[in-house]
């Protein structure tokens, strides 16, 4: 099957972030009390957040990394996954501690790294990579109407994704200072 000229892996970035409103919608569907609802808003996430390794496999593969795409890949990261946990904690189904931890991270590394890059982008680390997949994992199991034994299941992923965002952040500031 051929693809249309027209789709690129920056098209699919852009789309990401255009259809993230429709997870946001779904979530509060019926008050956001309704598990069919709830599951419907995770596979939406669920397959945004599939386009984020598509694209960028994509674009690595077929040579078509750009500055835009650079840019606004992570920015769609941070569309989405913001975008999932203000929308949990608004509808008390996630704590809000853990969405200002990981938003203030997000947004003072996003202001970080353009700061100090003048004229380049600075490439996620692996550690960032496995802290945006902890972090959607994460998220996404506040989605889902799991019963309460399984409570440790949700802790659990959480509290790695907690643990990578704040390590990933000191990385970054670090791996700064010594190049400096």
């Amino acid at each position: 099957m051929r693809i249309p000229g027209f789709i690129t892996p920056n098209s699919l970035t852009v789309t990401r972030i255009a259809l993230t409103p429709f997870g946001v919608y779904t979530l509060f569907l019926d008050g956001g009390d309704n598990p069919r609802f709830q599951i419907l808003a995770w596979c939406i996430f669920f397959v945004l957040g599939m386009t984020d390794i598509v694209d960028g496999k994509w674009a690595r593969n077929s040579n078509r990394i750009t500055p835009l795409g650079a840019f606004l890949d992570p920015v769609a990261d941070k569309v989405l996954i913001g975008s999932a946990m203000i929308s949990l904690s608004i509808l008390n189904r996630f704590p809000w501690w853990i969405t200002i931890v990981i938003l203030t991270r997000e947004i003072g590394i996003t202001i970080f790294r353009l700061l100090v890059i003048r004229g380049g982008v600075i490439p996620a680390s692996k550690g960032g990579k496995a802290k945006t997949l902890m972090q959607n994992f994460g998220v996404g199991f506040f989605m889902l109407p799991f019963p309460s034994w399984l409570e440790w299941f949700r802790i659990s992923f959480i509290s790695v994704a907690i643990i990578l965002t704040v390590t990933t952040a000191y990385d970054y500031v670090r791996s700064w200072m010594r190049a400096r």
